[in-house]
């Protein structure tokens, strides 16, 4: 499958809409960004159960202040509306394999036990009810 543009418009839609949603926020500037291109498209075309998605970070600054990117390019991977994956950086063919590897084998009641868990303990350590989603980052394994 190719890669998909997405707009801040279409990004929560996206990820709720599918599975496994790997999204690489960019900019035509970047260097980096250019290097890893190729490669995230080539990978993303032997993977027809992931939907690899982009993000130009120029055309949608208000997603990628909201996603917190700040070093470009930068790769999330989402699973089941949970990220499980943040990392900046160009990534090889092998690296970006390996994560997509990754986050085709995570348990994912494992996943969401973990972040039920971080949203109990943080609502104990607030002394209120959970402010919401967990992003996943600190999921062992992934």
């Amino acid at each position: 499958m190719a890669t998909v543009d997405i707009t801040g418009e279409q990004f929560a839609s996206t990820i709720e809409g599918n599975d496994i949603v790997l999204v690489d926020f960019w900019a035509e500037w970047c260097g980096p960004c250019k290097q890893f291109g190729p490669t995230y498209k080539a990978v993303s075309e032997k993977h027809a159960d992931v939907l690899f998605t982009k993000v130009d970070t120029e055309a949608e600054q208000q997603l990628a202040a909201e996603a917190g990117i700040t070093s470009i390019p930068t790769l999330m991977a989402f699973r089941e509306k949970v990220l499980v994956f943040s990392q900046p950086g160009a990534l090889n063919a092998q690296q970006l394999e390996q994560v997509v590897d990754a986050v085709k084998a995570l348990d994912m009641d494992e996943v969401h036990a973990h972040v039920a868990r971080s949203q109990e303990e943080a609502a104990a350590a607030a002394g209120s009810n959970p402010a919401g989603p967990q992003d996943g980052t600190q999921i062992p394994g992934a």
